[in-house]
């Protein structure tokens, strides 16, 4: 029988299990010798919480942002973004844990080809999102814990190429 465990990052709790029940594991590492951190402009914005949707479309419409992925923390939230966008009148589409798996592709798929502006995401749907020449990642809801901060802020700065990464912060 054989294992294998792929991630993007190794937390230790991840690497403990794995070492629980794994013999003679071997590891492989495939990191860039870029780090991408260098090609990523990461900001941190400081705003109330009922000011999160508004700022959000203004950036979007200032900035003339072609193609951004967008981080909520709940499944509601997505949603509920998306459809406050639709009415700001920005093509968007969410995408989570409660959608099948044949939504999720087909909302990933438009996104990619240009359909969607906007893809509104929770971390458990993003995880392996690719998507080519990805301008900007706004974290709308601050992450639960370091890791999905690195996941969600790795979908852009990919093939060489820069990114802006957003995070908003309330007091909530």
């Amino acid at each position: 029988r054989q294992n294998l465990l792929f991630s993007a990052t190794m937390p230790k709790s991840i690497a403990d299990l794995a070492g629980s029940f794994l013999k003679d594991a071997v590891m492989i590492d495939v990191s860039p010798e870029e780090i991408m951190v260098g090609r990523i402009e990461q900001k941190i914005m400081f705003i109330r919480k009922a000011d999160k949707r508004r700022l959000l479309v203004q950036l979007i419409e200032e900035e003339q942002v072609e193609r951004a992925l967008i981080f909520t923390r709940t499944k509601h939230g997505a949603n509920r973004l998306v459809k406050q966008l639709g009415q700001s009148g920005i093509d968007a589409v969410a995408i989570h844990g409660n959608k099948g798996q044949g939504a999720r592709t087909k909302a990933l798929a438009g996104f990619k080809n240009g359909h969607y502006q906007v893809l509104v995401a929770t971390d458990i749907a993003a995880r392996g999102i690719d998507v080519k020449a990805l301008g900007h990642v706004v974290n709308f809801d601050v992450p639960a814990v370091p890791d999905d901060y690195i996941h969600r802020v790795g979908r852009t700065g990919r093939a060489k190429l820069t990114g802006e990464a957003l995070t908003f912060v309330s007091r909530e």
